[in-house]
C-alpha cells in the first residue's frame, strides 16, 4: 500500500497529521538526523579551536561557513542520503559520520578534517546530545508557546467568569458555593506552577567516549584537559553538563522532564473532566459550529468532543511518559540497547500531549457560562447556608450549633423561607441577624472573586 494517511499506522502521522506540524522540525527522524549532524560539526568546530590538537588548526572562514551550512541547513535529500548509508552500515550513527565524509568531498582544506569527525566518540556521545538538543528545543519553541496560550484561555476565563456565582459540588453534592472563574483560576494556578517547573529542568549532556572515562581522548592527546574540554563544549551547546555517565547519558534529566510534562497533563485531565461536568450541569453552553454533527442519530447533540478528546490523548501521553521516566534511567551494567528505541517514541508522547492542548483550547474557545442555570442551582440549594449560620452562632457561644443545622439541613431540600425562620429564631446579635437574613447562597461565595483576580497577578494575595 502507499503510506499516506490512510495507511499510517499512528494517528499523529494520519488523522492528526496537520495538527502537529510544528513538532516535526524537532520530533521526526529528519530532526534526529540534523541534531546529530549538529553535534557531530560542532565537536569538530570545537576540536580545530583547541589549542591542544595542533593537527587540526583553526578553521578558515569558508570551511568554517560550509561547515554551519551544514549544521543549520540540512535538507530533506540530505537526511535521505543519511537513511541510503544507514542501509548499508545498518548504523545510524556511523552512517551519519560518513555521510559528513563525503560532503567534505575531495577539497584539500576540508579533507583534512576527517580524521577529527567523530573524533573519540562513541555513538551516544552524539546520541545524547541530539535528543538533547530535540527535547530542549522542542520545549522551548514549540511547547512553552502552546502552555503560554493555554494559561492564557484560563487566565481569560478566571477574570471574565470570578464573579459569577456557582454551586460548589464536593463528593457531587450541593457544597458552599464558590464562582466559576475562581475554580478556573486553580487551573490556572496548578498549571502555572507546573509549566515553571517544566521550563526549569535542566537538559544535561556529556561527551567522555565509550564508557565515560575519555580513554581514547587522553591516550591520543594526554596534555588536554579533556573534562574541562568536554564541560566547555557541552555548555556551548546550550546544554548543562554531566560530569558522570557509563556509556550512556544516564537519562535521569529525561525522566525529570518526562515527569514534568505529565504533571501537566495531569492537571489538564482533571480539568477536562471538570469542563465535561460542567457542561452536562448546563453551568457552561457549547457553541454550535455550522456543518458539525453531535450525533449520527441524535440532531439535538453538541457533544463535548474536544475535552474527551483532550482527556484521551492526555492518557496516552502519560502512559508513554511514565514508562520513559521509569524506563530510560536503567541500564544494564556501561550500556544496553534498550533505550534506543524508547528514545525515538519521545516524540509520540510529545505529539499527543500538544494534540491534547490544543483541543482543550479549541473547546475553551466554545464555552459560554449559563449564568441563569448558574444561579437557578444556588436558589434550588439554600441548605448550603448551614455552614454560615452555624459558624456565626459558634461564634457566639452556641456549642450545639452544628447540630441544630444538622438536624435542619442534612439530607433535606431548606428554602429561603426555612433558613429565614430558623435565623429569626437564633439568640445571636442583631447585626450578626441581619447579615445572616441578608445572606443568599449567590452571595455566599467568601473570598472567590478576589482570590480569581489575584490569580492573574501570579500568586499576589487578594485585596479584600
Amino acid at each position: 500500500m502507499d503510506r499516506d494517511a490512510l495507511t499510517a499506522l499512528s494517528p499523529l502521522d494520519g488523522r492528526y497529521a496537520a495538527k502537529l506540524d510544528s513538532l516535526r522540525p524537532f520530533f521526526s527522524e529528519l530532526g534526529l538526523i540534523r541534531f546529530r549532524i549538529r553535534a557531530e560539526v560542532r565537536w569538530v568546530q570545537f576540536l580545530a579551536n583547541h589549542p591542544g590538537i595542533p593537527e587540526l588548526p583553526p578553521l578558515s572562514p569558508v570551511v568554517s561557513a560550509r561547515l554551519d551550512q551544514l549544521a543549520e541547513q540540512l535538507t530533506a535529500d540530505d537526511a535521505r542520503r543519511v537513511k541510503a548509508i544507514e542501509r548499508q552500515t545498518n548504523h545510524d550513527v556511523k552512517a551519519v559520520e560518513y555521510f559528513i565524509a563525503e560532503y567534505l568531498g575531495d577539497d584539500p582544506d576540508l579533507n583534512r578534517i576527517r580524521p577529527f569527525i567523530h573524533f573519540a566518540c562513541t555513538s551516544e556521545d552524539i546520541n545524547n546530545l541530539a535528543y538533547g538538543l530535540m527535547l530542549r528545543q522542542g520545549r522551548d519553541e514549540v511547547l512553552l508557546p502552546a502552555l503560554r496560550q493555554l494559561q492564557a484561555r484560563f487566565d481569560t476565563l478566571a477574570r471574565t467568569l470570578a464573579d459569577a456565582p456557582m454551586l460548589a459540588r464536593t463528593h457531587g453534592q450541593p457544597a458552599t458555593p464558590t464562582t466559576l472563574g475562581k475554580e478556573m483560576a486553580n487551573v490556572a494556578a496548578r498549571l502555572r506552577r507546573q509549566v515553571a517547573a517544566f521550563r526549569k529542568v535542566a537538559v544535561l549532556g556529556k561527551i567522555n567516549g565509550a564508557v565515560g572515562n575519555f580513554n581514547a581522548h587522553s591516550i591520543a592527546y594526554p596534555d588536554v584537559d579533556w573534562p574541562a574540554a568536554s564541560r566547555s563544549f557541552v555548555e556551548s551547546l546550550g546544554l548543562t553538563w554531566n560530569a558522570y555517565t557509563t556509556q550512556i547519558e544516564p537519562h535521569d534529566w529525561v525522566a525529570e522532564y518526562c515527569d514534568a510534562l505529565a504533571r501537566i497533563n495531569t492537571v489538564l485531565i482533571d480539568a477536562a473532566r471538570d469542563f465535561w461536568g460542567y457542561i452536562s450541569l448546563g453551568y457552561f453552553r457549547q457553541q454550535a459550529v455550522a456543518g458539525e454533527v453531535g450525533s449520527s442519530t441524535m440532531p439535538h447533540k453538541v457533544n463535548p468532543i474536544d475535552f474527551e478528546n483532550a482527556e484521551g490523548n492526555l492518557g496516552v501521553a502519560n502512559a508513554l511518559c511514565r514508562h520513559f521516566a521509569d524506563k530510560l534511567p536503567v541500564s544494564r551494567w556501561q550500556r544496553d540497547l534498550t533505550d534506543s528505541t524508547v528514545l525515538r517514541n519521545l516524540g509520540v508522547a510529545v505529539g499527543h500531549s500538544l494534540l491534547a492542548w490544543q483541543a482543550l483550547g479549541v473547546g475553551m474557545g466554545k464555552l459560554a457560562a449559563d449564568r441563569d442555570r448558574l444561579a437557578a442551582d444556588l436558589d434550588e440549594n439554600w441548605e448550603v447556608l448551614g455552614e454560615a449560620i452555624q459558624t456565626v452562632m459558634r461564634r457566639y457561644g452556641h456549642t450545639d450549633a452544628y447540630e441544630q443545622l444538622k438536624a435542619l439541613t442534612r439530607g433535606t431540600r431548606v428554602n429561603a423561607e426555612g433558613i429565614a425562620a430558623f435565623v429569626q429564631a437564633l439568640d445571636l446579635p442583631a447585626e450578626a441577624k441581619a447579615r445572616l437574613l441578608a445572606l443568599r447562597p449567590s452571595t455566599y461565595t467568601g473570598l472567590a472573586e478576589a482570590l480569581a483576580r489575584a490569580s492573574l497577578e501570579a500568586g499576589a494575595p487578594p485585596q479584600t
